[in-house]
């Protein structure tokens, strides 16, 4: 080898040995890094709270059992299960991580599948706060279509099982992904659960800019203006939503940057995600108060690999702080709210709530508040049937095996969801959601029929193992399926009808069965003869009837009933009456019996009503002319017509979320057919707008309102156009823009069209943009008259123009809206083997009312709570002398001389797994609204449960998961002239008298033992 060479090959084993201490030394740098993840809070620097976190929808594309294990991937790759297991394993990995979770239906999936070991594992993460719950519910449920019993219930529900599984009760409220936030969410369940902080992402993109702009996306709350500061929150809405900043998503599959710190390899990148982080984390605090940012670190189903967040959280904490001029921390809605609260900053105040919601210009999301009304029905109609059934089942004594009310109060739960009740899952998903209810309600059927049989015959607890009498339930009344009503009445027999109402107070209502016979007479429990009347079917009904038992049941008619059979019955309050149906030995005139026959108007109007309240309308036309109280002297011209709103063609047009029509409505038609029934307990007038409109109107003698029956559908597309249906009431009412809708069935606000208090309205929408949810009802007045219009579910309603009230009854829109759900909101119903489909045909009821101004509250109160709670009939065929002789025809469980007060209502009465006895009580005027009402009142318990002894009364929070006595409130400054009247509220209850006080608005919750 010559010189050269040698001294090349040389050099060259210098270079390599060199190359080869670098790396070595490199790899020890590149080794186990140790992060430093154990920072707290910081004084004096820009604090950034990583709030890990996984929003996992209880269903939407897939059902909440498919979203659960993981299956049908090909709609979205999604499992819960996996979220959880992986979850866990992280926290385990570094006691300074920390994550929430809210939804627990899935939680109570996971949680009784597991060991021992890591249940107890799992309560160690709970304790030492690395895991939070948040909301706690069952679900996140929606804030707009949603009743306030509802969502008080599934929230007890998922508290329950916390309390129990780690004795902890949730501080903060996390309603990120609902679409719009109510009132009713703010005070009842967000303070009054003794949350601190509610934590949310959608609000108007105007309203979000307005407040990004004078620093006001975190707020004090006043939901209510009775309960005022006393009920008050402090209420966080993010800036953009509930991700992180740009850049910071590291689930698994995401195109995301990790942060590259080993120096081994290359593209090193810590000083620039360093950089992007500090920028990130200033810009979002030029936009909110104190030194104080929570990024939400989650998404949609996400953390199913939770180290891919972790980890790169671990080092974003660990530079940050390094780096100093920011502070990063693992933190919780809880841990924030309590900094917040220490800056001692004052707050802008909030009242009233974020309805309507727009995304973007054009999208306002106001369509789900009508979206799958048959749905919205279904949730509504077992809500009340629920609550009726664990009265029962306390009041028999619940049982430890056998049927029970949990399916139902399960499926109920599931049913709240954002996604659920709102009408905006894919249609597999809601047929799951209707299947899980119709299961709940069969064995619910079982409690109810077993408890009635029981509290009939006088016995109960041991007694009642074995209840000799079954009854029969009609869940399907409303078209006029009923097979016990049906059926011939055996020889010598009567068809007996128990009747329980759910309600404090006595009680006369007007039952409606169908029956095949006309000579029938009605008697009461005393044997006195009762007035009845029968009305034909009529064709519309048979119709419906014949298609959806087949669709729902599989059953063809053979034969359908010829009648309804109407007639009045008296119910005690928590009570029952027994009324009993019988074939008139002979034929002829019934003495008591009045078969309505149709009137054939001489005059260009015609007037019905058999009481104080008529309705009149135009030969003509066949449309409603006038309404007119003889009783209270109220005359108002009232027009009321069918219209459907065009669904537009653009982008992004009406869907499941969205509402946004084309042009102002057309009219169905301007010429109706109309019919006329009169009789002695009822008038009815039948309109038929069109094939696919009819309507009957009824004014029962006793009522103070009409009851207004339609049926919509289905709704026409062979012109490929998307139709909206609304029902529109014009008065000649000078209202000046200003209308009233409930907030979930409780306060009532103000609204004006065109307008938001918070901000300076560009409006793009005048009509989608002016939709409010209902599920109480809606109301406008002028100086001299009320009208108030109540609904029998969720459902959207508006005044577009001055003395009008227009409700949304049923839509169907041929596209998607470009919201997520991809799927056009076009149901239909199929038999058989979906040989045969047609578009959904909806029936449901809305009551209207005319009064004197300020005077309607009363009839709003009432109603609507008979509304919600009707009174649940129960079937079976005995002789009448031998019922008589050998069973409790009519009884209360209360004192026989006591009632609830008129202003107050019983929401829960259910028996607890451990005997304990949830009792919830419920003011039901707001401050004002009627003087004689809006009062401190009391309930006496003792007379409430008149026969039992209580032994323990104890007050709690409102989902019963701690001690009323206990509840800590945070105290918080806000800006201006805070004064406001003291809200009046009850004292604390006597242990010798029982007497509980409720002041206006006020729900009081106790625990009671006997």
């Amino acid at each position: 080898m010559e010189k050269g060479s040698v001294a090349s090959a040389f050099h060259v084993l210098i270079v390599v040995v060199l190359v080869l201490v670098c790396l070595c030394n490199k790899a020890v740098n590149g080794g186990f890094v140790k992060y430093n993840t154990g920072s707290g809070v910081v004084e004096g620097k820009l604090n950034v709270h990583l709030v890990a976190h996984s929003h996992d929808d209880v269903g939407w594309l897939k059902t909440v059992d498919q979203y659960y294990v993981g299956s049908n991937n090909s709609i979205q790759a999604a499992c819960i299960e996996n979220v959880l297991d992986s979850v866990m394993e992280s926290l385990v990995r570094d006691p300074n991580r920390k994550f929430v979770f809210a939804e627990m239906a899935f939680f109570q999936r996971w949680w009784l599948t597991q060991t021992v070991e890591m249940q107890e594992l799992v309560r160690k993460l709970v304790e030492a706060g690395q895991l939070e719950f948040v909301n706690g519910g069952w679900c996140m449920h929606d804030e707009a279509t949603c009743h306030y019993i509802d969502m008080i219930d599934q929230t007890t529900l998922g508290h329950h099982a916390i309390k129990e599984q780690f004795n902890k009760a949730p501080r903060a409220g996390w309603q990120i992904d609902t679409f719009g936030h109510s009132a009713v969410q703010a005070y009842l369940l967000g303070a009054e659960l003794g949350f601190d902080s509610v934590h949310f992402a959608r609000i108007d993109y105007q309203d979000r800019e307005k407040r990004k702009r004078d620093k006001s996306l975190e707020v004090i709350w006043r939901g209510s203006r009775t309960l005022g500061s006393s009920s008050q929150i402090f209420a966080n809405a993010f800036p953009v939503h509930y991700g992180p900043p740009p850049g910071f998503r590291f689930e698994i599959h995401g195109d995301f940057i990790p942060i590259q710190d080993n120096p081994l390899l290359f593209d090193s990148n810590v000083e620039q995600r360093l950089h992007d982080f500090i920028n990130a984390a200033v810009t979002q605090a030029n936009v909110t108060r104190t030194n104080h940012i929570m990024w939400t670190m989650g998404g949609d189903f996400e953390y199913q690999y939770a180290e891919s967040w972790f980890k790169e959280m671990d080092k974003l904490i660990h530079y940050v702080n390094k780096d100093g001029r920011v502070n990063a921390l693992y933190s919780t809605p809880s841990i924030y709210s309590d900094a917040k609260n220490a800056a001692n900053q004052s707050w802008p105040l909030k009242t009233d709530d974020y309805f309507p919601y727009a995304d973007v210009v054009n999208s306002y999301w106001t369509g789900f508040f009508t979206s799958r009304p048959s749905l919205k029905r279904y949730v509504r109609m077992l809500s009340g049937y629920y609550l009726a059934a664990r009265q029962l089942e306390f009041l028999v004594g619940k049982r430890s095996t056998g049927p029970n009310t949990f399916s139902l109060g399960d499926a109920l739960g599931i049913a709240q969801h954002h996604d659920a009740v709102t009408g905006t899952s894919k249609q597999h998903t809601t047929s799951d959601y209707a299947k899980r209810l119709s299961i709940g309600a069969s064995e619910a059927e079982a409690v109810v029929s077993a408890a009635l049989s029981c509290l009939t015959t006088g016995k109960s607890g041991e007694q009642c193992k074995d209840p000799a009498l079954t009854f029969s339930q009609c869940q399907l009344l409303n078209i006029s399926y009923c097979s016990p009503t049906e059926e011939g009445i055996p020889e010598g027999k009567s068809l007996v009808v128990v009747a329980y109402n759910p309600l404090g107070w006595n009680r006369t209502e007007n039952v409606r069965i169908p029956v095949n016979d006309a000579n029938l007479a009605v008697q009461d429990s005393l044997g006195n003869s009762l007035e009845a009347q029968f009305v034909s079917l009529d064709n519309v009904t048979i119709s419906i009837r014949n298609f959806y038992t087949k669709a729902y049941l599989g059953l063809s008619s053979k034969q359908v009933p010829k009648f309804w059979l109407i007639f009045q019955v008296s119910v005690p309050p928590l009570g029952w009456n027994t009324y009993f149906i019988s074939r008139r030995a002979t034929r002829g005139k019934n003495r008591n019996g009045f078969f309505s026959v149709m009137d054939s108007p001489q005059n260009e109007t015609i007037e019905i009503g058999p009481g104080d309240l008529k309705m009149s309308f135009s030969v003509a036309s066949g449309q409603l002319q006038r309404m007119y109280d003889s009783k209270t002297g109220v005359d108002v011209p009232i027009q009321q017509s069918f219209l459907w709103y065009n669904s537009s063609s653009e982008i992004p047009g009406s869907g499941a979320y969205i509402f946004r029509p084309e042009s102002f409505p057309k009219i169905v038609s301007r010429s109706v057919n109309l019919k006329v029934f009169r009789g002695p307990l009822v008038d009815e007038i039948h309109q038929e707008f069109s094939s696919w409109i009819y309507q009957v109107t009824r004014l029962y003698r006793d009522k103070q309102h009409a009851e207004v029956e339609f049926t919509i559908g289905p709704i026409p597309t062979e012109d490929y156009t998307g139709r909206e249906v609304i029902t529109r009431m014009t008065t000649n009412m000078t209202t000046e823009k200003v209308f009233y809708t409930d907030s979930n069935g409780r306060d009532f606000i103000k609204r004006v069209r065109d307008y938001r208090s918070d901000w300076s309205l560009l409006v793009n929408q005048p009509v989608a943009g002016n939709y409010y949810p209902l599920n109480l009802g809606i109301f406008t007045s002028d100086k001299k008259y009320e009208f108030s219009v109540l609904v029998d579910r969720a459902t959207g309603g508006a005044s577009i123009k001055d003395g009008e009230l227009e409700l949304m009854l049923h839509r169907r829109v041929l596209f998607d809206d470009h919201k997520g759900l991809e799927e056009a909101l076009d149901e239909t119903v199929c038999i058989n083997g979906n040989s045969i489909c047609e578009g959904l045909t909806v029936r449901g009821n809305y009551y209207v009312n005319i009064n004197q101004v300020g005077e309607g509250a009363r009839w709003r109160r009432k109603t609507g709570q008979e509304v919600y709670s009707p009174l649940v009939l129960a079937f079976t065929h005995e002789k009448l002398e031998k019922w008589t002789a050998t069973h409790l025809t009519k009884a209360s469980t209360m004192d026989s001389n006591y009632t609830l007060p008129p202003n107050v209502v019983l929401i829960t009465l259910q028996e607890l797994d451990d005997g304990s006895v949830l009792v919830r009580l419920a003011h039901l005027y707001e401050a004002a609204e009627v003087p004689e009402y809006s009062t401190l009142t009391k309930v006496e318990l003792k007379k409430m449960f008149t026969g039992k002894m209580i032994k323990e009364v104890k007050e709690m929070s409102l989902s019963a998961n701690q001690d009323k006595s206990e509840m800590k409130r945070m105290e918080w400054k806000v800006e201006g002239n805070d004064t406001e009247p003291i809200p009046v509220r009850g004292g604390p209850v006597n242990n010798s008298t029982l007497l509980v006080e409720l002041g206006p608005m006020e729900i009081r919750t106790f625990l009671l033992k006997f």
